[in-house]
């Protein structure tokens, strides 16, 4: 009997509490919003990397050291069969010249990545090289994967 007067003392004190405390809850449980912007960082950092090439390429590896770049180059892809890629655009020979003088924001010294398959053709390679800077571009490099071993 002691112990249901206590439950019911205490229970009406509860009550009272609650009244004194007047109002809504004002405060906002910030959690959930945490959570599903660390779920979006970690969703966009994994797909970020796969959204920078255009077209796959088994590209070559070297132990050359990455270049630091402060603006993102314009880049030509070639595949194994010898098609000339701009992003995801295939591009004809005579046509090279013309895309990149559209896409190059500083002109002449745009910053020109060749990135070349390794079963392509040398030839091929240097060939696309040559309408590239048969045309005025004097900042061409090639592209490859730094070396595994």
């Amino acid at each position: 009997m002691a112990s249901t007067a206590g439950m019911a003392k205490g229970g009406g004190s509860r009550r009272r509490r609650r009244s004194h405390r007047g109002g809504a809850m004002n405060e906002i449980n910030m959690t959930p919003f945490i959570d599903v912007m660390l779920v979006l960082l970690i969703i966009f950092m994994v797909a970020a990397p796969m959204m920078t090439a255009g077209v796959p390429l088994d590209l070559p590896q070297t132990k050359a050291a990455p270049l630091n770049m402060d603006a993102k180059p314009v880049t030509l892809s070639i595949k194994a069969t010898g098609q000339v890629y701009m992003g995801e655009t295939e591009l004809p020979d005579d046509a090279i010249v013309g895309k990149l003088a559209e896409v190059a924001k500083s002109g002449l010294d745009e910053r020109v990545f060749v990135r070349g398959d390794k079963k392509v053709d040398y030839g091929r390679v240097a060939q696309v090289m040559s309408i590239v800077t048969g045309a005025g571009y004097k900042r061409v490099a090639l592209v490859t994967e730094p070396d595994q071993r």
